[in-house]
């Protein structure tokens, strides 16, 4: 039976549609409506064109190529539409002029990798499976978007996006992105506003060649010279915290290294002054990861930077146990009442903001275990055990300084 009639028979009673068969392709010309418990299979290419439209509420099997010229969406504030990529027939395109809007969407085919090539625009409103197979927007020029409230799972070496990956609203986001065969995520604090939106992308290259590590700030040492990451601020004025995990086998060991007086710090390429900016970072070596509010956008990467302060008399006790007995009941920053302009933020291991402050001072102005703040998870509640993130800035005689670290709720 060819593909285009087990459409006609599953939905014709209840919808109106031009759906037909042309050289060995579905083609659709006028509307398809897949309801809710409907499902309905394409077993060759499927080709929406045009002014056509398919209007998904139900399970949609996607077994070929796959291009969008029309309409592709489902029904706003509905929790169903489910749309499984899964080849039969090797590698499949994701092609089309016009952006398709899934809720869900699965992405399952064990193909010569990449598997799926993103040609074509994709939303993701729901939540996106990477379950086999990478998904190339590079090579081949497709956008991946996942929106407020979208998510994704599953995500491993053997399944990811090679390519730009783009996040709106207002929500943390763990990106699902690599290249080469590894998964090597960036994950980022929520912005402030709804309307605002990063791009990101993992590149297995050494960023020399683009941004020379010659030109560099005095304290950084060794720049990574096997990977960075692309992350664009594309739309809004939020500031991020970002976090970069570090992998043995893309990471150099040079950068690795433990070594007295130096540390792993996140750079970025400043592309106003033309050299590599230290940016800083906590290490969690536990979770292989690097953590900082960073200062501009653009090109990312490790370095192995010095570490020599100079003293400024603060004393950060990062211990907070809020149980009522006096000791270590709030976060205790030794000498900043010394320095009254400044501003604490402290995010959870998430990247969701759970405090911020100006003009800490240890007294009425401090963080005791509990969630305040605007736009924090939880307002007013006791946070859970755990570790956290702070970020202090203060004015320390018309220079700005600022110092980042770790801090334990028990």
């Amino acid at each position: 039976m060819k593909t285009s009639t087990a459409i006609k028979i599953m939905i014709c009673t209840a919808f109106i549609f031009q759906v037909f068969p042309v050289s060995g392709q579905t083609v659709n010309t006028g509307t398809v409506v897949i309801a809710q418990g409907t499902e309905v299979s394409t077993m060759e290419d499927f080709d929406n064109k045009e002014g056509a439209t398919v209007h998904n509420d139900g399970t949609f099997f996607v077994y070929g190529n796959f291009n969008n010229d029309g309409l592709v969406s489902f029904t706003p504030g509905a929790t169903t539409g489910n749309t499984l990529f899964r080849g039969l027939y090797g590698a499949q395109n994701i092609s089309g002029n016009m952006p398709s809007d899934f809720f869900n969407v699965l992405f399952d085919n064990p193909a010569t990798q990449p598997a799926f090539h993103l040609s074509g625009d994709i939303g993701v409103y729901g939540n996106a499976e990477f379950r086999d197979g990478i998904v190339d927007g590079d090579m081949y020029g497709g956008l991946v978007t996942f929106y407020q409230g979208a998510s994704h799972q599953q995500v491993s070496d053997i399944s990811f996006v090679d390519g730009k990956v783009r996040k709106t609203g207002n929500e943390p986001f763990d990106y699902p992105i690599g290249d080469g065969g590894y998964y090597r995520s960036a994950y980022m604090s929520e912005p402030s506003e709804l309307s605002d939106h990063f791009t990101s992308q993992y590149i297995l290259k050494n960023s020399n060649t683009l941004y020379p590590h010659s030109d560099k700030e005095n304290n950084i040492e060794i720049i990574d010279n096997g990977e960075y990451w692309e992350i664009n601020r594309t739309a809004g004025m939020s500031d991020i915290v970002l976090t970069l995990t570090w992998n043995e086998a893309t990471t150099p060991s040079d950068i690795l290294r433990k070594e007295e007086g130096k540390a792993i710090h996140i750079v970025r390429w400043d592309a106003v002054n033309k050299r590599w900016k230290d940016e800083g970072g906590v290490t969690d070596n536990e979770e292989k990861t690097v953590t900082t509010a960073v200062s501009g956008y653009g090109i990312f990467t490790f370095a192995k930077v010095r570490t020599e302060e100079e003293p400024t008399g603060l004393v950060i006790y990062n211990g907070v146990s809020p149980n009522g007995d006096g000791r270590n009941d709030f976060f205790y920053i030794k000498g900043l009442e010394n320095y009254p302009e400044n501003t604490v933020e402290i995010y959870n291991r998430w990247g969701v903001k759970v405090y911020e402050a100006k003009g800490y001072n240890n007294t009425n102005v401090r963080f005791d275990g509990y969630s305040h703040g605007r736009a924090t998870l939880n307002k007013g509640k006791l946070l859970p055990t755990g570790t956290y993130f702070y970020i202090l800035k203060y004015n320390d005689n018309n220079r700005l300084r600022d110092q980042s670290g770790y801090l334990y709720i028990n």
